[in-house]
């Protein structure tokens, strides 16, 4: 069995894996939560090991945990996917006895499912027909989704089922019929349906719309829980989307089942949407293993929702969800109110890749849905909107995201008044503190994030404050790949407490300069400058600090050292350079041209000067 089920091939199936050098494959561990891989699969042994949770063994073991299975489950299961007829010992096999619950109800669902697709073609089903040929799907488009029909009738399916072996217990608790007077009764009935599948393609449950009007039920039914069906962490389209998502490091969030269907159709195939409930940590789960959400800040999450009010305010309950991914997240909202399908039926495919294409970042959706209940042309309806807003920035956890969302408030709200925003914000994050999760009065002033124990540090998600990180690790690491061109930086260049504080202290000890090619002498000097060094009132510990950028890897191939030290310099002047742009142009828009000439040209002839030098520098950065 296990021969012929190779385990990265199982394992894949659940999570997305990749090369982690010497014969090794890597990915989050669907076992428990984690921020970077250390999920590890040997396939030249059958083994996988976690390093963050001590979870191992083979790919038996691998699906008996991951679909809470016995043992001969496990072996069933993976029999049945590749093909192999299994033997029961001990009286021989007998349909329906030896065989795992699991196993049946899997088959159960299948048989359904069939049943429900060849019914779409018959008579009574043309109410089923014609909802899709409105909604702009054609029968090819049904019978690659599984789309189906459930006969108006109390028994059709049950009767059908118990004519292929299946006992009227199990139609029950899979939740394929419901206990009836002379018993089980079809728990879908006059309605078309969707199968729904799990990551490996199984069909464990349906969703069902109401077509007629004498059917006194929900719009949509769907499968209760069962043993096999769990809607908090089950996603439509996951089995037919999880190989683009794991390609395209996208996921896109749609609230129906015929949204999924117009995406895939219109070419955003990595569509998925939640199954009679509303988005929630255990979705996040799912995706996260299959985008392997780390700290590359790479991939993105997608929402899209109603340009109604009811939309807006599910985007606002998933911006509560948000910083559980480690990834970018946006939410693509159509303004005329119409959800992917109605907006592919009236506009065409395009119209769908253009509202994808149209997402903003999540939180700026936030901050801009509670502006926009405000008076902002007044002073009192600005300083509302303002601590409307705070508490919005104030939640972002990372701080150099969240200092660049002050910027961006402050120019929302027309204040020009960067640190009034800031002294806002900080206050809100200070009462947040003081609540119960505070770090200290001094960090709660500063409007710090909570402290995190050493061992439980992570990477940052502002990809700034990442590459301020990567220039440091050099400077401590390798100073001479920098040089004096590092120690003219300035400290205003880095945005982060530490990174400011540790800059200061290299230039201190005689910046790179001083430190030559680097190496133990260099991390001993800057370890008796950050001993002699008070801690002030930043309450940093520089000796730690200094040994952290000591040991972390450099991402950087030895053999193009040289040139990485000149991309990390010049992207990190680049940034610097860009904050400029954005103030300038802030500027720039409160200005009226014709009154205030004189000022308008001078700052107008500044931002040219800057956007020059930013393109060098980005020339520089591309070419080293």
């Amino acid at each position: 069995m296990r021969e012929r089920s190779p385990i990265a091939d199982v394992v894949g199936e659940h999570i997305q894996l990749r090369n982690a050098g010497g014969g090794n494959l890597k990915g989050l561990c669907p076992f428990h939560d984690e921020k970077s891989p250390s999920f590890n699969v040997t396939p030249a042994r059958g083994y996988y090991y976690c390093f963050g949770c001590a979870e191992g063994g083979d790919v038996i073991t691998f699906v008996r945990k991951i679909e809470n299975l016995t043992f001969t489950e496990a072996v069933e299961r993976l029999a049945q996917r590749a093909g192999i007829q299994l033997r029961y010992e001990q009286g021989g096999y007998v349909p329906g006895r030896e065989q795992g619950e699991r196993l049946r109800l899997i088959e159960a669902h299948r048989a359904a499912a069939e049943f429900y697709a060849e019914r779409l073609s018959a008579p009574e089903a043309a109410p089923g027909r014609r909802f899709l040929s409105e909604r702009g799907f054609e029968r090819a488009d049904a019978e690659r989704f599984g789309v189906g029909y459930a006969p108006n009738e109390w028994e059709a399916l049950s009767r059908h089922l118990m004519g292929r072996g299946f006992t009227s217990q199990e139609l029950i608790k899979g939740g394929l019929a419901r206990e009836g007077r002379r018993g089980p009764v079809d728990r879908f009935r006059g309605r078309l349906i969707w199968p729904i599948r799990d990551i490996t393609g199984d069909v464990i449950g349906f969703g069902a719309r109401k077509l007629l009007d004498s059917d006194d039920g929900p719009k949509y039914l769907n499968t209760p829980e069962s043993p096999i069906y769990h809607k908090s962490s089950v996603l439509y389209g996951v089995d037919l989307a999880k190989r683009e998502i794991a390609k395209r490091s996208q996921a896109v969030i749609v609230e129906g089942y015929t949204d999924v269907m117009a995406c895939h159709l219109a070419g955003v195939p990595t569509a998925v949407a939640t199954c009679g409930t509303s988005f929630g940590e255990d979705h996040i789960k799912v995706l996260r293993r299959l985008l392997l959400d780390q700290a590359e800040f790479r991939g993105e999450v997608i929402f899209t929702f109603d340009g109604d009010s009811a939309g807006q305010k599910a985007a606002l309950r998933a911006f509560q969800d948000e910083q559980k991914f480690v990834t970018q997240t946006f939410v693509a909202v159509q303004p005329d109110g119409l959800d992917p399908c109605d907006l592919r039926v009236k506009q065409g495919d395009g119209a769908v890749r253009d509202l994808i294409a149209s997402r903003e970042p999540l939180f700026a959706f936030a901050i801009r849905s509670t502006l926009s209940r405000y008076d902002l042309n007044t002073n009192e309806g600005r300083l509302a909107a303002l601590d409307a807003a705070a508490p919005i920035v104030a939640s972002i956890k990372d701080p150099g995201l969240r200092k660049t969302y002050v910027v961006d408030l402050d120019r929302w709200l027309g204040f020009i008044d960067e640190g009034f925003v800031i002294q806002r914000v900080q206050q809100v994050v200070g009462r947040t503190q003081e609540g119960g999760h505070a770090p200290g009065r001094r960090q709660a002033a500063r409007g710090a994030a909570p402290a995190r124990p050493a061992q439980a540090r992570q990477e940052p998600l502002d990809p700034a404050v990442r590459l301020e990180a990567e220039a440091l690790k050099l400077a401590v690491q390798r100073p001479a790949l920098l040089g004096p061109e590092f120690d003219a930086l300035g400290a205003a260049t880095f945005t982060l407490p530490e990174h400011v504080a540790l800059y200061e202290l290299i230039v201190a000890a005689g910046g790179t300069v001083a430190g030559g090619p680097g190496g133990r002498e260099w991390v001993d000097r800057l370890l008796e400058q950050a001993d002699a060094a008070s801690p002030g009132e930043t309450g940093i510990d520089l000796t730690s600090l200094v040994t952290r950028f000591a040991v972390e890897a450099v991402r950087a191939d030895v053999n193009i050292e040289e040139r990485y030290g000149a991309a990390v310099l010049a992207k990190i002047q680049e940034v610097a350079v860009g904050r400029a742009v954005a103030q300038v142009k802030s500027r720039l828009q409160r200005l009226n041209p014709v009154e205030e000439q004189q000022e308008y040209n001078r700052l107008f002839g500044e931002l040219v000067a800057l956007e020059q030098q930013r393109r060098v520098l980005r020339e520089r950065a591309s070419g080293a």
